[in-house]
């Protein structure tokens, strides 16, 4: 739960497991039931719903011995949610993926045969003369940024989108053929991530997964790079894929509970 067990305080702990053992096919509970749910004993069970209940987070239901949670339990997540946007959310878990893994983090969103860089954290990537400041765009196909997104369209769109603009080879490695393009967004597609290795510029290394509205769709994406010259692609992707999918993980979730008004608040540069 935490690096020094002597810093957690467990009766806040147990408190949220309460108010976690309610789901929309359980909205009502016993203490006997919340206690099996919780692994908690029954007087536990009972103080700490009390406890929450004088707090205004659960209710007994009127005419039995159970009890619900209120909509005051909105206030603890959706509502600092319904201030904020994408690119705000995104901000501190990028500069995290830079301080100890990547050269550079970004949040794009597609833009035609495009994708945006909405925002961007960035180290030193070499004297490679890239621009991907905030707001700077690059070709959807040499990207696992945009990538990222677009294999998560039907293949009619990915084809579509692909063709609305010229492909010009951006390194040796750089992939410019329809059909291979298309193949290889079935492969983001079927394991979840994108890996760029200098197609987009010789001598930087990507890896990106897609963020999803509350509908599944995929809206926007996160990527971190780092200098070939620092490490091997296989060491690469062992430490960054996990990193990128709990970051994507954690931005998916919090456009779920704000029903996509974090996603429609997004203002691009």
């Amino acid at each position: 739960m935490a690096e020094n067990p002597k810093n957690v305080v467990m009766s806040v702990a147990k408190a949220f497991a309460v108010l976690r053992a309610f789901g929309p096919d359980l909205a009502e509970l016993t203490i006997s039931e919340i206690a099996a749910r919780t692994d908690l004993d029954r007087g536990t069970s009972f103080r700490l719903l009390h406890t929450l209940r004088d707090l205004g987070y659960v209710v007994g239901v009127p005419g039995c011995r159970r009890f619900r949670l209120t909509l005051k339990c909105l206030e603890l997540g959706y509502l600092p949610l319904a201030h904020s946007d994408l690119k705000t959310l995104s901000r501190p878990l990028l500069v995290e993926l830079c301080a100890d893994l990547a050269d550079a983090a970004s949040l794009g969103m597609l833009d035609g045969p495009d994708v945006v860089y909405v925002e961007r954290v960035q180290g030193d990537i070499g004297r490679r003369h890239v621009d991907r400041r905030t707001g700077s765009r690059t070709g959807i196909y040499a990207a696992a940024l945009g990538q990222a997104i677009l294999a998560f369209d039907t293949p009619e769109r990915q084809r579509e989108v692909l063709e609305m603009a010229e492909r010009p080879m951006l390194s040796e490695r750089t992939i410019t053929d329809i059909d291979a393009l298309l193949a290889r967004m079935g492969e983001i597609r079927e394991r979840g991530w994108a890996l760029s290795d200098g197609e987009n510029a010789y001598g930087l290394r990507t890896v990106a997964a897609p963020i999803f509205d509350h509908a599944g769709r995929a809206v926007a994406a996160i990527s971190a790079t780092v200098r070939a010259d620092r490490c091997s692609l296989d060491d690469f992707v062992a430490a960054a894929v996990p990193r990128v999918l709990a970051v994507t993980g954690d931005l998916t979730t919090a456009i779920r509970l704000s029903f996509g008004e974090i996603v429609r608040g997004v203002q691009r540069p």
